[in-house]
């Protein structure tokens, strides 16, 4: 067995299976977490149900990182969504694949990915000490030396030796679960650049007061554009709710990544519903002049109840000026026109995002270009490697991130050790 001395900073998703993977090419391995149990984030992923990683092909998943897929190409060259799914499946994690390729344990129990992953990890020779909040990465001469830990909140020596350490702390989303960005500090006091973070996957505020009155509807299958300043941006297809502040929901998840770089910028953000995508204009002109023949003399409240859910109904009135109580058979041309145009651009002036606590990642962190994106290690510092959310890589929601969370620390547990030597005793290894 190697002497090699690894400390792992963070017991998330990358920290798990950096540890784990260091320790199987044979480094005594310690897993430093600051709170009271490990992957209290992984705990609540997907609602709890955790969607680990997605089955779209390697390129189209790679796009779903915007800039960062490039450097995340070689990490998911040696550690995909398949190899991912057959790790899990050797801890006895069965899963399934649900609508957009999406992946989750098979009973639908984040907790289930948790306790694999922390039984796999001490089965592979990992210590994990917990309550053990590090205060600085000790760096001698350019080089790795070990770890300080805070003695006000962690108990044991206040300075571990270590020959390399893998910073996997995560982000800064969801900061009572310990995401608090701390590892953000410690590498830029090793001498690292931060790109500037901001909330990512996160809900949007809007202007007036019709999310509040619409709060808990969710809209399916309508289609979203985001303007910013005046010119169209972005499209898609698919699902929103509002919320009392705003909107959320998959469409408005994908959409924040642009729209809070364009908020921090200054710009002016709007979001343009279709409300009825499946139908040009001519095809919706013709179905309202059927709806408005066929109710005829009843009130035009009763034409709206098939078109829109009963919520939306007195937001349409009021936007559209056509008063409900008129008769179906006296709305004029020129209102079913107002009608028609607000039905395929419903739109919402977006004013703010919701912070890093409603925020389901983080975008912005390390900067890649001073890491290797072959093995993680630093540029900067030898022995220093980096995995997970403390990189400045993002990507959609649908099991993305995790994927690269697990990829990058895999690589990076990897990459400590020269030679990796699995134990014949312990399950996980590719």
């Amino acid at each position: 067995m190697s002497s090699l001395q690894v400390i792992v900073i963070g017991a998330g998703a990358a920290g798990l299976m950096a540890a784990g993977q260091a320790a199987l090419g044979g480094a005594k391995t310690l897993l430093l977490e600051k709170m009271e149990r490990p992957a209290r984030k992984l705990r609540i992923t997907g609602k709890g149900r955790c969607n680990f990683t997605n089955t779209l092909p390697l390129a189209e998943f790679l796009d779903r990182f915007g800039a960062g897929k490039k450097f995340l190409r070689p990490a998911f060259a040696r550690f995909f969504s398949s190899e991912l799914i057959a790790f899990f499946e050797t801890l006895n994690i069965p899963t399934v694949i649900e609508r957009g390729g999406r992946v989750f344990p098979a009973e639908n129990r984040a907790q289930d990915i948790v306790d694999a992953l922390i039984r796999w990890a001490h089965k592979c020779g990992v210590k994990i000490q917990t309550q053990s909040p590090v205060k600085k990465i000790v760096i001698e001469n350019g080089r790795i030396k070990g770890a300080e830990l805070d003695l006000s909140a962690s108990r044991g020596e206040r300075f571990i030796p270590a020959d390399a350490v893998i910073l996997a702390t995560g982000g800064a989303s969801y900061p009572a679960t310990g995401s608090t960005g701390d590892g953000y500090r410690m590498a830029q006091e090793a001498g690292h650049s931060i790109i500037p973070i901001r909330p990512a996957l996160v809900p949007l505020e809007t202007a007036g007061n019709v999310a509040e009155r619409l709060a808990g509807l969710a809209l399916r299958n309508v289609a979203a554009r985001v303007f910013i300043n005046g010119k169209k941006r972005l499209e898609a297809f698919g699902e929103l709710e509002f919320t009392p502040s705003g909107v959320s929901g998959p469409i408005i998840l994908a959409f924040s990544r642009r729209i809070v770089d364009a908020l921090r910028m200054g710009e002016k953000v709007r979001i343009s519903i279709d409300l009825k995508p499946a139908l040009d204009e001519e095809k919706l002109k013709a179905r309202l002049l059927r709806d408005m023949e066929k109710f005829g003399k009843q009130p035009f409240l009763s034409a709206l109840k098939g078109l829109l859910p009963s919520a939306l109904i007195p937001v349409c009135a009021a936007q559209t000026g056509i008063p409900l109580k008129k008769t179906s058979n006296q709305i004029t041309p020129t209102e079913q026109k107002r009608l028609r145009d607000w039905l395929m651009d419903f739109s919402l002036d977006i004013i703010n995002h919701r912070p890093f606590e409603e925020a389901l990642i983080t975008a912005g962190g390390v900067d890649t270009r001073e890491v290797n994106p072959n093995t993680m290690s630093s540029r900067i510092v030898e022995n220093l490697y980096f995995a997970g959310e403390i990189l400045d890589i993002d990507g959609d929601t649908g099991g993305f991130n995790l994927q690269a969370a697990f990829s990058t620390g895999w690589l990076a547990g990897r990459s400590v050790c020269a030679r990796p030597q699995p134990s014949s005793d312990c399950k996980g290894e590719d």
